[in-house]
């Protein structure tokens, strides 16, 4: 089986044409996953030329072939503005003279982190809360965010969870973050520009942090990562109303929140807690998803509800929104051996994608008419 140190010096000697450089250096091969003799990779493509772009995939896939590799998949994406301008300078659409006149107009206008939580950069954020743990908050967020970006949204998460991050894994993401030239360049999974804690804690290490290291540790996720162009940033928060659910509401006054219950009463009652925070610091709360709120039988379809029923209803008419979905109780059904593995995230014709596809399209319309 090829390690991924092999798998890079495999590839080591691809250069892009412009620059010279190897692929490899320029870490625009990322994703590297490798199941017994699978391996699966991304590729970042500088040059939007049809033609060249099927050579690259090619020789990517001869020469893994011919290493030993006896099934590879390849993933082509498009860089983005920001990436292009890292990497070969001026053929960004917005020069670097123009990202320092925004820099400074962020800064004139008294923010003291990176243009993205300004209000005019046109970001929608939204935070995904819960009043407890344990209800599939996290769940929620990987999927309403791959949803986002199947309706080909740009899309960043952030796993603000600091204590209990778990979106890596979730998402089954193997590698971290990589740093150029002092930026740190966020992880790509399904689309989305993913950062987390758990990137930077090692061997599952419990994270014993006061409030305000935590806060430090979030202000660099906004100031110190290369988003690039995004439309909408999702933000994974810990249950409860604790200092990071704070810290978000106050660095981001613009944030709307969705809220995520089981039907349970119980649940809905503890989840209220989460809703009235966001209300109290002036937060738009847009909707309420009810997660596990029933199981479905394979074989004849018949709905059980485990958990009780209507705990989302009553939470969402508590907060004055709207109930935005039901998700059943259950798991992806996804293999190991799969090249686009994850643990969490639903394959995109399951019944639960669809589901969350939805509340992405109600998402997507209502800020379109704001």
């Amino acid at each position: 089986m090829l390690t991924r140190e092999q798998i890079q010096e495999l590839l080591q000697n691809i250069k892009d044409p412009e620059t010279g450089k190897s692929l490899i250096e320029l870490q625009l091969i990322r994703d590297i996953m490798i199941k017994e003799d699978r391996v699966s990779l991304s590729i970042v493509c500088l040059d939007s030329e049809e033609q060249r772009r099927i050579e690259l995939e090619q020789q990517v896939r001869d020469l893994l072939e011919n290493g030993g590799a006896g099934n590879v998949h390849i993933r082509l994406r498009d860089a983005t503005d920001y990436e292009r301008s890292l990497h070969r300078g001026g053929n960004s659409e917005e020069s670097e003279e123009e990202h320092e006149v925004k820099l400074k107009k962020g800064h004139a206008a008294g923010l003291d982190d990176h243009e993205l939580i300004s209000p005019e950069s046109g970001v929608k954020f939204i935070a995904v809360a819960s009043g407890k743990g344990g209800v599939g908050k996290s769940t929620v967020t990987v999927n309403l965010a791959v949803a986002l970006a199947r309706k080909g949204k740009k899309v960043g998460l952030i796993d603000a969870d600091i204590y209990g991050f778990s979106v890596p894994d979730m998402m089954g993401i193997e590698e971290g973050p990589v740093v150029d030239d002092g930026t740190i360049i966020p992880v790509e999974r399904f689309g989305v520009k993913v950062m987390s804690m758990g990137f930077f804690i090692r061997e599952n290490s419990p994270v014993i942090w006061r409030g305000p290291m935590l806060g430090k540790m979030l202000r660099q996720f906004f100031s110190d990562v290369g988003w690039g162009e995004l439309d909408y940033m999702l933000l994974d928060l810990p249950p409860g109303t604790g200092d990071v659910a704070l810290d978000v509401h106050q660095m981001l006054p613009q944030s709307k929140e969705i809220i995520v219950t089981t039907p349970h009463a119980t649940a809905a009652f503890v989840a209220a807690r989460a809703g009235a925070m966001a209300l109290q610091t002036d937060h738009e709360v847009i909707g309420v998803i009810e997660n596990m709120s029933y199981y479905e039988c394979s074989g004849c379809g018949q709905k059980e509800y485990i958990f009780g029923r209507g705990g989302g209803a009553r939470l969402a008419e508590t907060l004055h929104t709207e109930l935005l979905a039901q998700i059943p109780l259950g798991a992806p059904d996804n293999h190991i051996s799969e090249p686009d593995f994850s643990p969490s995230v639903y394959k995109e014709e399951t019944t639960a994608a669809l589901l969350f596809a939805e509340v992405a399209d109600k998402l997507i319309a209502k800020y379109e008419q704001e």
